[in-house]
């Protein structure tokens, strides 16, 4: 490659980082961030599908994957009903309508996870492995999915949302200290790794590149 090449492909990688980030940005303006009330309610069944709910969905599942996602909750745009989209690998997003977790594991494991809804904080959170999640797509059909892994843990991070549960409650009690710090400080945070400790690449939520 020459040089006058090499440069160009250098500025037109740099010139779609910075789309990337101000999609981001543009996208993380949307979403309702932690000290709203809304992110402590519990949301409200959908009782009507149609047109109004199918906007809402691809609205949603554009601010996720604009954000750089895996999940949004209804509630984290400020609609209190129980609808939440997600991606935890390849394919196209799903939608989930009045979700219910019908059964969880006993195996569980810890992971990194952050939020969309609180900015440059991260924190360990336990939850079980495997889950199996009922509901119904926006036409009304009848959805149930049985979710391992990652899937798991993003299902049940957005219920929790719907609910109005955030990764703050379920941290350990130092964690979570440092994490408010961190948000009423405008700063971040991140759990502590110990020496010669690898954090779980599987994790979730980890800011900045997802959140649910």
């Amino acid at each position: 490659m020459s040089e006058e090449a090499a440069v160009r492909t250098e500025t037109q990688r740099e010139e779609r980082e910075a789309e990337l980030r101000e999609r981001r940005e543009a996208a993380l303006a949307q979403v309702v961030q932690f000290g709203d009330p809304v992110l402590k309610s519990k949301a409200s069944p959908v009782r009507e599908l149609g047109p109004s709910l199918r906007a809402d969905v691809e609205r949603m599942i554009g601010i996720m994957r604009d954000a750089m996602g895996v999940g949004l909750a209804a509630t984290q745009i400020g609609i209190l009903r129980r609808l939440l989209v997600f991606q935890a690998g390849p394919g196209k997003p799903t939608a989930l309508v009045n979700p219910a977790l019908e059964w969880l594991s006993d195996e569980a494991a810890i992971a990194e996870e952050g939020c969309l809804s609180l900015p440059r904080v991260a924190m360990d959170v336990e939850r079980p492995l495997h889950a199996r999640i009922s509901g119904v797509d926006v036409e009304g059909e009848p959805l149930t999915i049985e979710a391992s892994g990652l899937e798991a843990r993003v299902l049940q991070h957005e219920i929790d949302h719907l609910d109005g549960v955030l990764i703050l409650d379920r941290a350990p009690r130092e964690q979570r200290k440092g994490a408010l710090r961190a948000l009423r400080e405008g700063g971040s945070y991140a759990p502590p790794v110990a020496d010669g400790e690898e954090r779980d690449d599987g994790a979730e939520h980890r800011e900045p590149r997802t959140d649910a």
